[in-house]
């Protein structure tokens, strides 16, 4: 099983906020602007706020407005929007490419990451902590299925997506992939799921910038696409690439047993 780390959610250039850590724990990943896509931003709540409130609250200087759309990919919370709905992840154009030179396929697994910052409830209103720190934060998960390449092999239940139209497959390569219902290794997780905060989810180095991310040695044993051993730096730290949006693991059983275990974390309702 390959993993691939996999950057999603708002940044700097898209967003320019970090997405929030929700009072409650939730791992709330913003989904970035889109012109081309259906769902507005003012489409979409959680716990009684769509999303447009949300990025006001804790951001009241950004640029979106109400009506614009939004890029909900990937879409592993149901949000009751579309029915049938299914979790799915959409990936296009030089990542598509990166992710089939990988030989990406069914049994891999994404590792969805983010910027996140903690956030409270101030009067009703949500807000960032004072002097949260800015971390990169594993946010969700989703096996691979299938990997829908063409629009013609695109089953009409996946409509939903929005990779999922005949103008992306025509406009450049693009491909739709689908969660396994149960996990290959650990049946007794779903194929897909999003976490709650846990400090063993968090990638940054206590103390550095979000992209310097503090990982197991037995990372040093596999190969990381986009990165190489210079990575690894002599102040203890992995420097992760600011570019690209995936990043390949060659797997190994260190390194399965390293996400189970962050999965298990993250979807657990015992952990503090």
């Amino acid at each position: 099983m390959k993993v691939i780390l996999s950057r999603k959610g708002f940044d700097s250039k898209f967003g320019g906020c970090a997405s929030p850590i929700l009072p409650d724990g939730t791992l709330f990943s913003l989904p970035i602007p889109s012109k081309q896509d259906r769902i507005k931003y003012s489409d979409i709540s959680y716990e009684g706020k769509s999303i447009y409130e949300i990025i006001k609250e804790i951001h009241p200087r950004s640029r979106i407005k109400e009506y614009w759309n939004c890029h909900l990919d990937p879409d592993i919370r149901d949000y009751g929007i579309v029915e049938p709905w299914s979790p799915l992840f959409g990936q296009a154009d030089k990542a598509q490419t990166h992710l089939e030179n990988q030989g990406i396929g069914k049994g891999d697994l994404f590792l969805f990451f983010g910027w996140f910052r903690q956030t409270e409830l101030v009067g009703g209103t949500l807000r960032f902590c004072k002097n949260a720190p800015d971390k990169h934060i594993l946010l969700g998960y989703l096996q691979i299925e299938a990997a829908y390449r063409t629009f013609d092999e695109l089953p009409p239940q996946l409509s939903h997506h929005p990779h999922a139209t005949l103008e992306c497959y025509a406009a450049y390569k693009n491909c739709i992939y689908s969660a396994t219902e149960r996990q290959f290794l650990k049946p007794a997780h779903q194929g897909y799921g999003t976490f709650k905060y846990h400090p063993s989810l968090v990638l940054t180095k206590e103390g550095e910038s979000r992209s310097k991310w503090l990982l197991p040695d037995f990372f040093k044993e596999v190969e990381i696409s986009y990165h190489s051993s210079n990575s690894f730096k002599a102040e203890g730290y992995f420097d992760s690439a600011k570019i690209g949006q995936e990043f390949v693991v060659s797997g190994n059983g260190k390194v399965t047993e390293w996400v189970l275990l962050k999965i298990a974390i993250g979807v657990s309702k015992s952990f503090p």
